[in-house]
């Protein structure tokens, strides 16, 4: 009796973890387990950025936050504005 609950619960969580994945799409899952790797920040405030460098929108230049600072004020603005 206990093996077939078991077995009940385990093809209803693989069900669940199918419709999950077409919901979202298997691409995406694989680029959220690829390139999620958050770590605990260490910044305060009032430390300096970290150096980063970022993909202009034509996508084949890119930027190093480092070149802009030290003149004008520098924002960055991730997100979408349609």
């Amino acid at each position: 009796m206990s093996k077939i609950v078991l077995l009940a619960v385990l093809a209803l969580g693989i069900l669940v973890a199918a419709i999950v994945v077409a919901r979202i799409g298997p691409r995406n899952i694989i680029g959220m387990i690829r390139y999620d790797q958050r770590q605990k920040g260490a910044l305060r405030v009032g430390d300096r950025a970290p150096d980063v460098e970022l993909l202009a929108l034509d996508g084949k230049t890119t930027a190093r936050l480092s070149q802009h600072l030290g003149g004008r004020p520098v924002v960055l603005v991730f997100g979408s504005f349609t």
